[in-house]
């Protein structure tokens, strides 16, 4: 079974703990915990300052890739999927 993905910032959502609550406390299958809480976003952003906000954790990301990408690389994938996602497809 593939991991779901953040349809905010596209963590991979792994483990049960990695979701975002709904209003009534219940996982979110769509969002991270970090970006969704109580069934609100926990940062108004538009997308290239959320892309701007997950380059703050490229080294993170980087010690654990099996190929590294540099920060350039790393905004134009984002830049090329967020569109996809269902917080950024309705703007």
């Amino acid at each position: 079974m593939k991991p779901a993905f953040c349809q905010s910032c596209c963590m991979p959502m792994t483990k049960p703990d990695d979701h975002g609550s709904n209003p009534d406390k219940t996982p979110s299958a769509d969002y991270c915990r970090y970006c969704f809480q109580n069934g609100a976003f926990t940062r108004e952003m538009d997308m290239e300052e959320m892309i701007e906000h997950c380059l703050k954790f490229l080294d993170e990301y980087n010690k654990g890739a099996e190929e590294t990408l540099s920060r350039e690389d790393a905004a134009k994938q984002m830049r090329h999927v967020f569109p996809q996602l269902k917080r950024w497809s309705a703007t």
